[in-house]
């Protein structure tokens, strides 16, 4: 109910907020006739249209993109022809002789006042103006639909924000409406008035063509909703964000489950919430009735998680170790940036990190809802009988978990097992972290970046030429040259390939990188404090610092050998073309 009143609060601040411009031209156009039968229908189409259009892009995605940028198109010639009636009103009788007849018809043969099918018909064309001009209200509820996947309750959070809009335009066309008529009664310029909102509508409709309604309108200092929305997101966006966190620095949280899970299962089953994978690799799809009287370990990870990479070696030598014993082990790989849905990614992932056991992939985030899963990595023992036992969250308390892992398959083979504990000997970017990390987990995407020093800030969604400042302080960080930051990525641009600094405490520094849009490779290099990292180079670079980005995946580009302290890390890439998603440390 909250969300609903949310979203419907969101909608009635749209008037306020630039990207509504372009539309309001074409409500005050019809402000001078009766609201019953000409506002209302068309505020009425704007509604259905703009839910609709909506609704289909959470369910349809590029397709439904794709049809909208058409409904755009037409609405556009739509209204060029309606702003040029308003201004020639020869041109207007002759193009309105059939709205005329058909809206004669529809209304009853009222043989006066606006056509209501006509006014609808409107309505509609400015709904499909209006779908893309979304709010930071309007993209949690999107969020939550491609999260949640498409419902009647994704639809009703829609046409609550739509209703919300349209009752602030209801107020607006009232109100122009009896300013129209003083100022028609007072001047008798009721061809003046038609003219400018002909100029007004041609105008708008050139900003739309032109993509200036998300341009130059966006940047304008006006009474923009924002901040005010912003505030109102963010008191859910909380709640929102804990659903889908990398557990900060691998903390661990634990709990012991001795009755019927909490997780998504009412009855307790919980392996009937493994449904839903969109794909599996290493194993056929697997089944409620194949996993009966196994002990079941499921891991949510995903691929570019360094708290999930760290957990890896753990988990394969458990596998390995108690496989024969009943362990069955799922790795559900539930993505967090677009590139982890592409299965061909995560097969060379899997392969790349010597995963053997079964991998779910869970695109559609079912089977994380199903558990109501909050964390990558989070562990799910499952015990013969179907119950989640235990249930782990971030790295470490790899003993314990173990444990659990034997007492699981003790009470299921009525026997104990021999050996003790799994001893495992990590390397590389699956090394356990440092404990004198002091810096956290950091997006590039403006959505979630924090600590960015760069002066200006972000150009959102648009290029810009940022610079460093003279010094950064602890856990700051900044771009240099030509990039383009979006909500999750950041791209670099022509002429150079740009940069990205951060002053780090930590052993490792890992960073989230993918090749250009067309798959061609970037070269870069890496300094420490001005200087090649020698001895302290990653993984992925040399002793002089130089490393490239060959796919989608994460990086380790510094590895500290000696003592550990605050350092300035600086990449160049040596051409344009990068995407840079996240800063990880360990």
């Amino acid at each position: 109910m909250l969300l609903l009143l949310l979203a419907y609060f969101g909608g009635i601040l749209t008037i306020l907020s630039p990207c509504i411009l372009p539309v309001l031209p074409f409500v005050f156009a019809r402000s001078d006739q009766p609201f019953r039968k000409s506002g209302l229908p068309l505020l009425a189409g704007m509604v259905v249209t703009f839910a609709l259009i909506a609704s289909l892009a959470t369910v349809g995605g590029g397709w439904a993109i794709r049809a909208n940028q058409f409904g755009r198109a037409a609405a556009l010639v739509l209204f060029g022809i309606f702003g040029l009636t308003l201004l020639f009103s020869s041109l207007a009788e002759r193009l309105s002789r059939p709205f005329v007849r058909l809206g004669n018809s529809l209304s009853q043969g009222s043989g006066a006042g606006p056509s209501v099918a006509n006014s609808f018909l409107l309505g509609i064309g400015t709904g499909l103006l209006w779908a893309p001009c979304a709010g930071p209200i309007l993209g949690l509820i999107l969020t939550g639909a491609a999260l949640g996947g498409a419902s009647a309750h994704t639809t009703v959070l829609l046409l609550a924000y739509a209703a919300g809009a349209a009752t602030s335009l209801t107020l607006a066309l009232l109100a122009g409406g009896r300013v129209f008529s003083a100022m028609k009664r007072s001047l008798g310029a009721e061809e003046w008035i038609r003219r400018i909102l002909g100029v007004a509508v041609l105008a708008g409709v050139v900003a739309v063509a032109f993509g200036l309604d998300r341009g130059v309108l966006t940047r304008l200092s006006l009474a923009s909703t924002s901040g005010l929305e912003q505030r109102l997101v963010d008191r859910l966006h909380s709640q929102n964000d804990q659903m889908m966190a990398r557990n900060p620095q691998g903390t661990p949280v634990s709990s012991e489950m001795t009755g019927p899970s909490t997780g998504g299962s009412a009855s307790g089953d919980a392996l009937s919430q493994i449904n839903g994978a969109t794909a599996w690799i290493n194993s056929p799809p697997l089944t409620p009735d194949s996993l009966r009287g196994k002990v079941v370990l499921v891991d949510f990870w995903t691929y570019s998680c360094i708290n999930c990479i760290r957990s890896l070696p753990y988990i394969k030598a458990w596998y390995a170790k108690y496989k024969d014993d009943g362990l069955v082990v799922i790795g559900v790989h539930t993505p967090e940036f677009p590139f982890e849905k592409d299965e061909a990614n995560v097969q060379k992932a899997v392969r790349d990190l010597g995963v053997l056991y079964p991998v779910a992939m869970d695109n559609d985030y079912r089977i994380w809802r199903n558990f109501n899963n909050q964390y990558w990595p989070a562990h799910y023992f499952i015990d013969a009988t179907g119950h989640i036992r235990y249930h782990h969250f971030g790295e470490g308390n790899y003993d314990e978990s173990e444990k659990w892992i034997r007492g699981l398959l003790e009470e299921a083979n009525h026997k104990p097992l021999p050996d003790a504990a799994t001893q495992v000997a990590a390397t590389g970017a699956e090394a356990a972290a440092s404990d004198d990390t002091q810096s956290p987990e950091t997006y590039i995407g403006y959505e979630r970046a924090q600590n960015f020093a760069s002066p200006d800030g972000f150009n959102q969604d648009d290029m810009q030429l940022y610079r460093a400042p003279a010094k950064l302080q602890k856990n700051q960080w900044a771009l240099e040259g030509n990039w383009l930051d979006e909500s999750q990525i950041a791209t670099s641009l022509a002429p150079a390939g740009g940069s990205i600094l951060y002053r780090f405490h930590a052993r490792d520094l890992h960073l989230v990188l993918g090749p250009s849009k067309d798959g061609k490779p970037i070269r870069f290099r890496v300094t420490l404090d001005g200087k090649a990292p020698g001895a302290d180079h990653g993984v992925d670079t040399d002793a002089e610092g130089y490393g490239t980005v060959t796919e989608n995946r994460l990086y380790q580009l510094i590895r500290q050998q000696g003592s550990i302290q605050d350092r300035t890390f600086r990449i160049e890439f040596l051409v344009p073309g990068v995407q840079a998603y996240a800063f990880t440390f360990g």
